[in-house]
């Protein structure tokens, strides 16, 4: 009985070569042991693999559609696209001890260090359908195949396969990269964040029970490790930490060197909202206070940072009621504020997923109430707090709850979901600019991706952008990482799929050829033989990186028209506003000037009435002087005679002959108080007024 072996000794590319001598691939014609013996989708996946990492991308032309083999072979061999053929050589060998996790033990004994001999890359690449050796006690002969910068595999040494994010080479697919350390406990509903080059994971759920350990995964080795991480009870400067209560629902936000954690479902709920903050270099969590009102406590709401704001949306409170309330907290001041916005809101709902894009608009993209899930897109423009609902072009996602969300510059890339159904198989994007979504890829099966409640980050590693993601609940309770390289490539027209609404979609072109797959005769893979000169893979890529290039320009070009078509039509309602307030300007002009016509007519109004004030006071004056004595009987017949007291000129002319009568009869002493008097009424007086003074005077 031969005793069990494992294969993590045997260093790269010689586990692959026997791996792939194992499955069939390489051996003579005659051998038994061909990839009948694993199922038709496998053996497909295995040959693509194969070619993929001996030959290189597919360049061959799609055979005719009367080969159906030929054409499911070459379909899973192009499929694979640009994919490295170190991470080709990983695959192979992964997919094979998925299938058969005893297959090395089956193998005869190999050589500890066996001598392998690889050529350097030749225009002409002989037939990968060259079989070595069959299997002995050495490995077989490798034949010629190149590395993915073009240097002989020798030269690379075990460098070959590289580690963290490096390992992934090929753009648009999900690939679950190897890790390292101890997973932390599958969940969903949990808090992620990147910072300093590590994805800290905080809570989640699990089997219906909350959690609140803090795993760490190092995104330059890909090694996850978990930090005994403490809550301060009281202050900061509290020497008594304790355990850190246990979450699900809450969002995680780097800030300031530091991770905030936002709200989330607790087993004792609190009345508001509680902010804690995690600091990675005391391994502590304190509570933060804020101030102003903060919003009732709740969990699967929305979490966006837009410049030094945290921006809050929606939700489920402690008691299941579905909010879609918006509110603010300013992370330099720590004070709340809640928003009252105008136009139609987002009807209430959790598990969604919202994007802030050029600092200026707030998206919020689908969710879930108790009964249905939604596939709406809002748009709340924070300059005015008005909501309003885009229209949506290209690929219109169907409804999905427990998606997540990340942005990398004008694109939202999401991911995962359900819809009450089944998980959401496709992995979307949306250009903020154009509101144009596209389709990225998609999964197939219940895989992680498909889950609800995973989580979607982003770092950038060597000047390319990574997605990561991790957790979920598909069924079960998931903790695996994918990784996704974005091409950034516009994927309108060569990824958009034919229709009004996607739904979960996998696309396998392997499985529709399966009946056809079975003509074979002696039913193994046969290799394909391809020219694979220099000059073709130059030509190649030329055209590869030049129409990348037109595309990123056309992408580059309507972002600036669209950005061009906001500031013509904020310069048009400028000129609207700036033609309102000159009009109101002239009519307050006309306003006041009328308010200045009236106002002078009431100076001239006033100035008569003061003068015939003063007229009649010396008439009166004169009249009292003239009836003093003597001649009281005559200059009331004198006035009666002449009108009446009312004519200036009869009261003139009694005083005057009032005072002559009876002038010898004035003492010095009446003399005196008739001349001050005069003087003290005297006061820019009228010309009748100055001339009845006068003859007075005379008169005296």
């Amino acid at each position: 009985m031969a005793t069990s072996r494992t294969s993590s000794g045997l260093p790269y590319p010689e586990r692959f070569y026997v791996a792939a001598a194992y499955a069939g691939f390489g051996g003579s014609p005659g051998d038994s042991t061909a990839v009948s013996r694993f199922q038709n989708d496998v053996a497909l996946l295995l040959y693509g693999l194969y070619q993929q990492a001996t030959v290189g991308p597919c360049t061959a032309p799609k055979p005719r559609a009367w080969n159906p083999v030929e054409q499911s072979k070459w379909t899973s061999w192009h499929g694979l696209g640009n994919m490295a053929s170190t991470e080709a050589m990983r695959l192979f060998v992964k997919i094979l001890e998925e299938e058969e996790p005893a297959w090395y033990s089956r193998v005869p004994q190999v050589a500890e260090e066996p001598s392998v001999d690889v050529e350097m890359f030749k225009p002409k690449l002989e037939s990968a359908s060259q079989s070595t050796s069959e299997i002995g006690d050495s490995l077989p002969e490798i034949k010629t195949i190149s590395s993915e910068n073009g240097l002989p595999l020798d030269m690379e040494d075990k460098d070959v396969i590289k580690e963290g994010l490096d390992s992934v080479g090929i753009y648009d697919q999900w690939v679950a990269p190897p890790v390292s350390g101890q997973r932390p406990k599958p969940r969903y509903a949990h808090g992620a964040a990147v910072l300093h080059d590590k994805m800290y994971i905080f809570g989640g759920n699990h089997n219906g029970r909350y959690l609140n350990d803090l795993q760490v995964l190092d995104l330059k080795t890909l090694s996850w490790s978990r930090i005994e991480a403490k809550e301060l009870a009281g202050s900061l400067d509290s020497s008594n930490p304790a355990s850190v209560a246990p979450s699900a629902g809450h969002s995680l936000i780097p800030w300031g060197g530091k991770i905030l954690s936002i709200a989330g479902h607790t087993k004792d709920p609190s009345e508001a909202i509680i902010v804690k903050e995690f600091d990675p270099a005391t391994c502590l969590w304190s509570n933060l206070k804020t101030y102003g009102k903060p919003p009732i406590s709740r969990g699967g709401q929305s979490v966006t940072l837009v410049g030094n704001t945290l921006v809050i949306f929606g939700g489920e409170d402690a008691k299941r009621s579905l909010l879609n309330d918006l509110n603010i907290l300013d992370l330099e001041t720590m004070t709340w504020d809640d928003i009252d916005a105008i136009g139609a809101a987002p009807s209430p709902r959790s598990e969604h997923a919202a994007a802030c894009h050029a600092d200026q608009y707030l998206l919020i993209f689908g969710g879930g109430s108790h009964a249905t899930c939604f596939n709406d897109l809002h748009m709340l423009d924070l300059q005015t707090m008005e909501w309003s609902e885009p229209e949506q072009q290209g690929v219109v996602p169907g409804p999905r709850a427990g998606h997540a969300g990340i942005t990398i510059r004008e694109n939202w890339f999401i991911a995962g979901g359900g819809n009450n159904k089944n998980g959401v198989s496709e992995t979307l994007v949306l250009n903020m600019a154009t509101l144009v979504w596209s389709v990225v890829t998609t999964v197939e099966g219940r895989v992680p991706l498909a889950s609800e409640g995973l989580s979607l980050l982003t770092n950038t590693h060597k000047g390319e952008d990574f997605l990561l993601s991790f957790g979920g609940y598909n069924g079960r309770y998931n903790n695996e990482v994918y990784v996704l390289k974005p091409s950034h490539v516009s994927h309108s027209q060569s990824r958009m799929i034919d229709g009004p609404e996607s739904d979960t979609i996998a696309v396998d072109a392997s499985r529709d050829m399966e009946p056809e797959f079975e003509v074979t005769q002696d039913k193994k893979i046969k290799e394909i033989v391809v020219d694979n000169g220099d000059s073709e893979q130059m030509s190649v890529s030329n055209k590869e990186t030049i129409g990348h290039l037109v595309e990123t320009l056309d992408a580059e070009k309507r972002e600036l028209e669209a950005t061009l078509d906001k500031e013509q039509m904020h310069t048009v309602q400028l000129k609207q506003e700036l033609a309102v307030a000159e009009m109101k300007n002239s009519e307050l002009t006309k306003e006041l000037q009328s308010v200045r016509g009236q106002l002078a007519a009431e100076q001239s109004r006033c100035f008569k009435l003061e003068i015939m004030l003063r007229l009649m006071f010396g008439m009166n004056l004169a009249i009292r002087l003239h009836l003093g004595k003597g001649g009281r009987g005559r200059t009331t017949a004198k006035i009666a005679g002449d009108g009446g007291i009312g004519e200036g000129s009869g009261a003139a002319s009694a005083a005057e002959g009032g005072l002559r009568t009876g002038s010898s009869k004035h003492s010095a002493t009446a003399k005196l108080r008739w001349r001050v008097e005069l003087a003290c009424w005297q006061w820019k007086p009228s010309t009748s007024c100055l001339i009845l003074v006068q003859r007075l005077e005379l008169a005296c």
